[in-house]
């Protein structure tokens, strides 16, 4: 195909939104915002995340917005996200107190309150149901109706401590002295290097998906110091945010709960070969995520843990390589802003070309 300019400015601009509107309105059902917010969770759930902001509806937004592209819906969701103002910061939310929906061990079999399961599709056969596409909502109301008889409707508060307390008791755990410093916001400060590990934390939460799962991979591959880490423990449920009582500080009050996924992974400390066994200890890696995001969770666990340990020549390993690369919203954003006009620059290039050859043949001829 011959390279074309472009012409039309403001007018073309204008008729290209006009066609977008087009595209989403094709004659077919309208997708409803809670519709998506109930039938697209996990969808939902990685918007907010990689936006970095929970709003369950303004992300369903987005996502309708931009017809589904999910690097669209966390860039509309960021931009709102930078219009709104601070007016209180929680407290610490603690997932050791989460009320459980899921909670499984892959280090152990038996833990306290045991394996719970929970929903997800990793007990699923992998198979395509036809029937989905004759489901109808009062199909839907009836298994709920169903399923919450057969268990007596009545909701159980799971709570329990964490499998890595367990190992701490034993001091099998490697210790890392209490860090009360105020956590970095980076969405206020510029990305240092070296990170602190708040800064780190928070990075490979708004980090893609795809590529936090990606690059952990290639570590369990062997591009880096990890061989095979173990899921100490994988928790998904609910934590309530609290905030400071405006009129006593010495108080909390409860604004909601957040649906979280935290996940710990084990992998052995990384010390000198001369070490006694009796001093070899367990590393912790740490993942968390909104919703039941669990690969991002499990990925985040890995890519902390490898970070602590800086390998020549391994991605995993590289600060800045796995923080810088796997923003979401700069490298969408870098990648697509190859379609804007390069006229001049590739015009340039173009022009060098042409002088180089033009000078070849000049010399060739003379010689």
């Amino acid at each position: 195909m011959a390279y074309v300019a472009v012409k039309g400015g403001q007018d073309a601009i204008e008729s290209s939104v006009e066609l977008l509107k087009l595209s989403r309105s094709d004659g077919s059902a309208v997708l409803e915002i809670d519709a998506i917010i109930n039938r697209a969770k996990q969808l939902i759930d990685r918007i907010m995340c990689e936006a970095g902001f929970y709003a369950p509806e303004y992300a369903a937004i987005a996502f309708k917005q931009s017809e589904g592209s999910l690097e669209e819906a966390v860039f509309l969701m960021r931009a709102y996200r930078s219009t709104l103002s601070q007016t209180h910061t929680s407290l610490t939310i603690d997932c050791k107190n989460m009320r459980l929906s899921r909670r499984i061990s892959s280090a152990f079999k038996d833990i306290p309150l045991g394996q719970i399961l929970g929903a997800s599709y990793d007990y699923t056969h992998r198979l395509l149901n036809f029937r989905l596409r004759d489901e109808d909502e009062g199909e839907l109301r009836s298994f709920r109706e169903q399923y919450f008889s057969s268990i007596g409707g009545e909701e159980v508060d799971m709570r329990a401590e964490r499998v890595s307390d367990l190992l701490k008791k034993e001091n099998l755990m490697v210790a890392y002295e209490p860090d009360d410093t105020e956590p970095m916001d980076i969405t206020k400060n510029k990305l240092m290097f070296p990170a602190s590990r708040s800064a780190r934390l928070q990075t490979l939460f708004r980090a893609d998906t795809g590529f936090v799962s990606g690059v952990s991979y290639a570590g369990l591959r062997g591009y880096g110091f990890m061989a095979h880490p173990t899921i100490g423990e994988l928790r998904s449920g609910h934590v309530e945010v609290e905030i400071k009582y405006i009129l006593d500080e010495n108080e909390s009050m409860v604004l909601g709960e957040i649906f979280f996924t935290e996940v710990e992974s084990f992998v052995s400390s990384h010390k000198s070969s001369e070490q006694e066994l009796d001093e070899l200890e367990i590393d912790v890696g740490y993942g968390l995520a909104f919703g039941r995001a669990e690969t991002k969770a499990i990925a985040m666990s890995i890519l902390d843990c490898a970070l602590n340990y800086p390998t020549p020549n391994s991605p995993p390993n590289d600060e800045e390589f796995v923080l810088l690369h796997g923003e979401a919203l700069e490298m969408s954003g870098f990648i697509s802003h190859l379609k804007l006009p390069h006229y001049v620059t590739y015009q340039s290039k173009l022009d060098n070309i042409r002088k180089t050859r033009k000078a070849n043949e000049t010399a060739e001829k003379k010689g």
